[in-house]
């Protein structure tokens, strides 16, 4: 996933404004503009989009965790310079302090269904030889379960309700029969 989305989904689940989102930043020691938030939350095709780098996402992901958690004692963790999703999803389950189970129930909520192994194989270091890589559709899916425990149903569910009450309020729904031929009524 790109970080501009898993961005854009985070503020989103935790409900974050621009000041919000500048503060998380600075829990990790990284000052940002409002502008800047602005032209990272942007959707690819707009006008002033900028790509968030992994090494700032990282950062990002970093004041989560301090903001979260609290920071550690000591020097604080240097941000990655490249990130995967095993490292975004790991540093997510860091800052929400969720534990296997938990995760699992996340996962269930976006109706995804994952064993506790195929869970704790994301979390292994790369050179271990239980270690898989976490593809988008699990990270997604995370994303998407956190944004269902935390702020209620998803978006696209309720889309898709507006969708189904619309189709059933319409007297009639128009068919194409033919390529080429006038809609028909159903």
């Amino acid at each position: 996933m790109l970080a501009n989305d898993c961005l854009r989904r985070i503020r989103y689940i935790l409900d974050l404004d621009d000041s919000g989102m500048i503060g998380v930043f600075a829990e990790a020691g990284r000052t940002v503009s409002r502008a800047q938030i602005s032209a990272y939350l942007k959707k690819e095709d707009d006008e002033g989009y900028e790509e968030c780098s992994d090494l700032l996402f990282a950062t990002f992901l970093n004041g989560l965790i301090n903001q979260k958690r609290g920071k550690q004692d000591g020097k604080s963790p240097a941000p990655e310079k490249r990130l995967s999703n095993n490292i975004i999803f790991r540093k997510l389950k860091i800052a929400f302090n969720l534990q296997a189970d938990e995760i699992l129930s996340i996962l269930a909520l976006a109706d995804l269904r994952i064993s506790k192994h195929e869970l704790s194989a994301f979390f292994r270091k790369t050179d271990n030889r239980h270690y898989r890589v976490c593809k988008d559709q699990i990270l997604r899916n995370f994303l998407m379960g956190m944004q269902i425990k935390l702020r209620g149903e998803s978006q696209a569910e309720d889309e898709e309700a507006t969708d189904e009450a619309n189709a059933e309020a319409a007297p009639f729904r128009w068919k194409q029969s033919d390529p080429g031929s006038e809609p028909s009524k159903n």
